[in-house]
């Protein structure tokens, strides 16, 4: 076994990311406060091709050397807009047929791993502020609720953490079967 190369992994450039084909998947960061939580979003996205990423509230946007220290270079290739309102955001993204996908521990929320993703769906997935978590406002607007199993001491998972195994968990069930 070997390391490969960056030139072996065949990467396609910023140019050739913005005209392939995206992951019928957005991501809106509901009042984030971390830059480094929206640098890593933002480099999770680039690694799935998701369409877009909006940020609301509070949340940090390009550029900004605390996003960019963790997105290395993917605030360049992953498409990204601001709503100063979460709720607007998500109502824009309800018009246009996303099911919206709160990531938050509910009284309605189902476990990951039973999460029935369907190819070509539209899916928008809504993470919070980590304190808070995802505002009650965005709740009422979400069409379902997932979380991720958890056997500790502890309620949460790093939203950095979190983003990366729901959208993991999304592009298998609707890219690889």
């Amino acid at each position: 076994m070997k390391k490969l190369s960056l030139e072996a992994l065949g990467r396609i450039s910023v140019e050739e990311f913005k005209d392939s084909e995206k992951t019928p998947v957005c991501i809106l960061l509901d009042n984030v406060r971390s830059l480094h939580n929206v640098g890593s979003a933002f480099r999770t996205a680039d690694a799935f091709r998701i369409e877009k990423i909006y940020l609301t509230g509070i949340t940090g946007t390009p550029p900004h050397r605390e996003i960019q220290k963790t997105a290395l270079g993917a605030t360049e290739s992953v498409a990204w807009e601001y709503s100063e309102s979460t709720t607007n955001a998500l109502e824009k993204l309800k018009a246009e047929c996303y099911t919206l996908v709160i990531v938050e521990q509910t009284t309605d929320s189902i476990a990951l791993q039973t999460f029935e993703a369907t190819a070509g769906a539209k899916y928008c997935l809504v993470f919070g502020n980590e304190v808070n978590g995802v505002s009650e406002e965005a709740i009422a607007l979400g069409d379902l609720a997932l979380e991720i199993p958890q056997l500790g001491t502890k309620h949460s998972l790093n939203i950095s953490v979190c983003l990366g195994i729901v959208v993991w968990e999304v592009f298998r069930k609707t890219h690889l079967g």
